[in-house]
């Protein structure tokens, strides 16, 4: 078992949190969530991956054959979903708030501030 899948997941959700943390746009920051998110895919692929399997399909070979884990890829392609979704949402807020506020910069949404 190789430990480079998991470490490129944390890498990639490294540069995403700290994409986050330093970003002056709320736009950018939407952007680097989305790659901070992405960590996750290379995270599930990892850990539903075996060295020497094929795919889940058992028409055409032995049921004995050594395959991937077919519950993390459904899981994995329900991330990409959620991910999309909310990367969607984000943008379209941040959209009205520049079209409230004229800007996207959150220092300057002062009228937020409580």
């Amino acid at each position: 078992m190789s430990v480079l899948p998991y470490a490129v997941a944390g890498w990639i959700f490294l540069v995403g949190v700290y994409g986050i943390a330093t970003s002056r746009n709320l736009v950018h920051a939407v952007g680097c969530l989305a790659v901070a998110q992405s960590s996750t895919y290379v995270l599930l692929l990892a850990v539903g991956y075996r060295r020497g399997g094929s795919a889940p399909v058992f028409s055409d070979v032995p049921t004995t054959t050594r395959v991937v884990d077919p519950v993390v890829q459904a899981l994995a392609l329900t991330d990409v979903v959620v991910g999309a979704t909310v990367t969607a949402l984000l943008l379209a807020l941040v959209l009205q708030l520049d079209k409230r506020y004229g800007t996207t910069d959150p220092d300057a949404l002062s009228e937020l501030k409580g």
